[in-house]
């Protein structure tokens, strides 16, 4: 008698990430459209990147913390749901903000409330996937969940151009919001709080008693938690060196306050280390840093090799959502002013080429069950990524507008491996009872790239090419055919 998870028909597979849908689109009018936001309201391009730090530093921080107690929570609610719940209604309200900031800062920091919902609405999701399917449904649920992050970033990316074609303004003066960019905001949040709530409402967790009863079927019983000793490294020290220097470095050559951020940052994981450390030598057990500090140093190898991988796919991907508005601006529309029509125009354009991408993903995710069990694992997602490389070069070199959906393709495929490959490689390497902890540690090398380049890549703009905002796609297109290098050391078929 199969003692296993019950196999998820069409319909249970769908209400698991459904949810997911609304979450994408969130994501997707933040990506689209905050750069034109902080630009309607006077941010200069060469600023761009310094006012998205908030948001992957948001998640860097917030993931692992609620992956951590997910793991550890049962209520009436469940396990997950909750988190799905809160983080929902706190993303409704943040949208509904937003397109109405009065000012930069509150945009900045409306930006940063968004960003930590989004995280706190996501992080569950990846292990909700992993909890409610056995191990050879996992492909096809997490398709399902990239097929939702492709339709709901479709339906988001589009709503400025059809709100314009249906005679919404899509200008505005100097310092506010083109009513497309706002009534998308308001839909979007309503859209997402119904998706997630489609999800809550219709799916039942698994009591921990089942959870454990499964486990063992599967042959993963895991050891009661909290169990093993907690390891706490001996680097924190070397770490806090390494911010000195960082913070020397960016002295002595001039650079922007961004600089400095980072090397904050390599002193505060130092700091963190020191901490864990000395809270594991008093005997603590149930320290949520201590947990998280010791988790990350026993990362399993194939969660090692693939968080590699992860550091450069996402070192490639924030480089294409903060440059792409103003580099197709220029060089399809011949357009530089934030409040000009042609500029706005451009906007829309981008908007719709996201749009493209994200549905070639809804459409490809459901291949890539079929291409990994012909091909593997791992060389499913390589082939993925190359395809977004050369995305990529399509954008530096095509100057038609119509002809920038063929790069778009491109980029598709990539980005419905990415958000596939990585979840089915990794759950199926995880000890099952820490998903979520561990989901929220992957989710690491997903915000570091994106903290440097926002920290680096504007002062990088203003000293080498002022002029030519383009050479940033194929600085994208390098750094992705690395991640794809990079994939050839992860074992998995």
């Amino acid at each position: 008698m199969d003692e296993g998870k019950p196999r998820q028909g069409f319909g249970g597979l769908w209400t698991i990430s459904f949810g997911f849908f609304g979450v994408q689109i969130g994501f997707a009018l933040q990506n689209a459209n905050a750069s034109r936001i902080f630009q309607a309201l006077g941010t200069p391009i060469d600023d761009l990147a310094i006012m998205w730090m908030a948001a992957p530093l948001t998640g860097l921080l917030v993931q692992p913390i609620i992956g951590h107690y997910s793991d550890r929570t049962w209520t009436r609610l469940g396990r997950r749901r909750p988190y799905f719940l809160v983080g929902a209604i706190l993303c409704t309200i943040a949208l509904c903000f937003m397109p109405n900031s009065p000012a930069i800062w509150a945009a900045a920091i409306t930006l940063w409330i968004l960003d930590a919902s989004l995280n706190v609405t996501m992080e569950p999701f990846r292990a909700f996937v992993g909890d409610m399917l056995r191990r050879a449904q996992r492909p096809a649920g997490y398709a399902f969940q990239t097929a939702f992050i492709g339709a709901g970033a479709v339906a988001a990316s589009l709503a400025p151009a059809i709100l314009t074609w249906a005679g919404v303004s899509n200008v505005a003066p100097l310092g506010s919001v083109p009513d497309t960019v706002r009534y998308s905001f308001y839909i979007g949040a309503a859209a997402l709080l119904a998706a997630v709530l489609w999800t809550v409402l219709g799916t039942r967790e698994y009591a921990p008693e089942e959870m454990a009863r499964f486990a063992a079927a599967d042959g993963e019983a895991p050891p009661p938690l909290d169990r093993a000793p907690l390891v706490a490294p001996a680097t924190g020290p070397w770490w806090l060196v390494a911010g000195a220097i960082a913070a020397a470095v960016a002295w002595a050559l001039g650079l922007a306050n961004e600089a400095y951020l980072v090397a904050g940052g390599l002193a505060a994981f130092g700091i963190a280390q020191i901490a864990a450390r000395r809270i594991v030598a008093r005997g603590a057990t149930d320290n949520v840093l201590a947990h998280v500090v010791s988790d990350l140093a026993t990362m399993p190898e194939t969660m090692r090799r693939l968080a590699l991988v992860q550091f450069f796919t996402w070192g490639a991907l924030i480089i294409m959502w903060i440059y792409t508005t103003p580099v197709v601006a220029l060089q399809a529309f011949g357009a530089s002013d934030p409040a000009s029509a042609a500029y706005n125009e451009a906007g829309n354009w981008v908007g719709v080429l996201f749009a493209i991408y994200s549905g070639v993903a809804t459409l490809g995710a459901f291949l890539l069950p079929k291409l990994s069990q012909a091909i593997g694992k791992a060389r499913t997602h390589i082939l993925g990524l190359l395809c977004g490389a050369a995305g990529f070069v399509g954008l530096y070199a095509i100057h038609d507008a119509s002809l920038l959906i063929a790069p778009m393709i491109g980029i598709g495929i990539a980005w419905a491996s990415i958000l596939t490959m990585p979840y089915v490689i990794l759950a199926d390497a995880l000890p099952q009872h820490k998903l979520g902890v561990y989901m929220g540690i992957f989710n690491f090398f997903v915000v570091l790239p994106q903290l440097i380049v926002a920290a680096l890549m504007g002062a990088a703009i203003t000293a080498l090419f002022p002029a030519t905002p383009q050479v940033t796609m194929l600085i994208a297109a390098t750094v992705m055919t690395i991640a794809a290098a990079a994939m050839l050391r992860v074992k998995a078929e």
